[in-house]
């Protein structure tokens, strides 16, 4: 090849990489030349004050009316030969409308990227009371809540008190009467009420003689405390004990500092039980049939599973207690709090996720609505915490680099599945109705940083005490009238569990 040739061959590679380069920065997204300051507000609270220059506004708005010409259909005009200047008088609000949303995606989506801002709601911002000005820049602001900013201090080789249980044949005999009870069948009976019956009631609560909330019919077994989700009333087994049907027991009952229902906080609430049937629960017989009701092949089999679910069971408690002992390590190190507003809108979300972890480890109906009545009565508190808890445990996720596959929530959605005798595809069903399916990656992804941690610790082991679960009596209804979902239908009977 000669010199000449070579000039040329040079040239046309410098030609083609200008052009690349052309070719790539046409291609690449426009991005914004915006100004942003951002504000401390409070606890996890930012205000955001942005201003996109005009230059931007105009050349947003050029693409869009680009865009516009192209497709508009317009009569006396062939689609895409439409005059620019007839596109933006006869189509201005749609184009006003779509510049704006346009402007306002792409700036937040560009904050959050560029400044790191990691909100965890929406921010407070009506987008119909903005408009992009005729002439000069484009200025909006709002406020939004944030992760709370914290160091994570070393997490490995922590001194974490573990609760130890071996499952014994006892507890594996406890667990199958309970299970079994889910089968049984209630038979009424003569005479007065003794500890462990059902009875039939209804209820009606008032309080300074005016009536607050009435339960047409609830069933509920004779135990030492009877729990609603905003009040807990203990001795309840000794004042229904000789109950028959058509008598009514009296009681006051205190309702939780936390309750829904704020002016009733910590009042007494008068209430009154009138009796509608005395039941006893007769269990089925281990036959046959009723293990392939529950799908499986031997009563072995089925005490092999107990002793599996137990251990699992054992296995939640422990991650429990690491997940308090490790918030309150970090919150030692860490002075941050979170505003009352996040902690009130996350009641319910808080509530799911709990239930959701103890279905995956296999409790029972009975104790899950007993948690759940618990956590209602301590509601702000036990959200507080659990936020917490959530947003390290998050953090030691993201500096793990975990993350949770197709398989493993296909995994978890089979072992409850089987737990509560349901096919997988109508727990995944169920799972997706009530909005607790984007909970599930939370919780095993959560669930994924406790192991390690746990891997890291030095544990100090200990028997913890045996808790009698046959103390509460817990019913989906509360004194207040304040209703949660499960009490939409006052006449749907609780179950009960011996």
């Amino acid at each position: 090849m000669t010199t000449e040739d070579d000039a040329t061959a040079a040239g046309a590679d410098e030609n083609q990489s200008t052009d690349d380069q052309t070719a790539v920065a046409e291609s690449a997204p426009f991005s914004l030349s915006l100004g942003v300051v951002i504000e401390d507000t409070g606890p996890c609270k930012k205000h955001v004050r942005i201003t996109v220059p005009r230059s931007d506004i105009d050349h947003i708005f050029d693409e869009e009316v680009g865009q516009m010409v192209s497709k508009a259909e317009i009569p006396g005009f062939r689609v895409g030969h439409v005059p620019r200047k007839l596109v933006e008088k006869r189509l201005r609000s749609e184009l006003d409308d779509t510049v704006k949303r346009r402007l306002l995606m792409d700036s937040l989506e560009q904050i959050s990227d560029r400044d790191d801002l990691e909100p965890i709601s929406q921010p407070e911002l009506d987008i119909d009371d903005l408009d992009i000005p005729e002439e000069g820049d484009f200025e909006y602001e709002f406020d939004v809540e944030v992760r709370p900013e914290f160091d994570l201090p070393d997490y490995a080789g922590l001194k974490i008190r573990r609760p130890v249980k071996e499952t014994t044949d006892a507890d594996i005999d406890a667990f199958l009467e309970r299970y079994l009870s889910q089968y049984g069948e209630l038979e009424s009976c003569e005479g007065g009420a003794e500890a462990n019956d059902a009875v039939s009631l209804s209820m009606e609560f008032t309080h300074n003689g005016e009536s607050l909330h009435k339960v047409s019919s609830a069933t509920v077994s004779v135990r030492s405390a009877l729990q609603f989700s905003d009040a807990e009333l203990t001795g309840f087994d000794e004042l229904m004990l000789g109950a028959s049907v058509g008598d009514t027991r009296e009681a006051d009952i205190t309702v939780s500092k936390e309750a829904e229902s704020i002016e009733l906080r910590g009042e007494t609430v008068h209430a009154a039980f009138n009796v509608l049937e005395v039941s006893r629960l007769k269990l089925p017989e281990m036959n046959s049939d009723l293990l392939n009701r529950i799908a499986v092949e031997s009563e072995e089999e089925l005490r092999k599973e107990i002793h599996d679910m137990l251990d699992r069971q054992t296995v939640y408690s422990q991650r429990q207690a690491v997940r308090e002992q490790v918030t309150e390590k970090i919150t030692e190190a860490a002075d941050w709090d979170l505003p009352e507003s996040l902690v009130l809108d996350q009641v319910e979300n808080a509530l799911r996720r709990e239930i959701l972890e103890m279905q995956q480890a296999g409790f029972t109906t009975q104790q899950i609505q007993a948690r759940q009545n618990e956590l209602r009565q301590q509601a702000v508190s036990s959200t507080r915490m659990a936020l917490k808890e959530h947003f390290v445990l998050d953090k030691i996720a993201i500096e793990e680099n975990i993350e949770v596959t197709p398989a493993e929530i296909d995994a978890e959605i089979t072992m409850m599945a089987m737990q509560r005798g349901e096919s997988p595809r109508r727990v995944r069903a169920r799972l997706l109705k009530s909005g607790m399916a984007e909970n599930l990656d939370a919780q095993i992804r959560e669930r994924k940083a406790v192991d390690v941690i746990l891997e890291r610790a030095e544990f100090e082991d200990y028997e913890p005490e045996q808790v009698d679960e046959s103390r509460v009596s817990a019913v989906p209804h509360s004194v207040c009238g304040m209703a949660a979902e499960a009490e939409s239908d006052e006449s749907a009977e609780t179950e009960p569990e011996n």
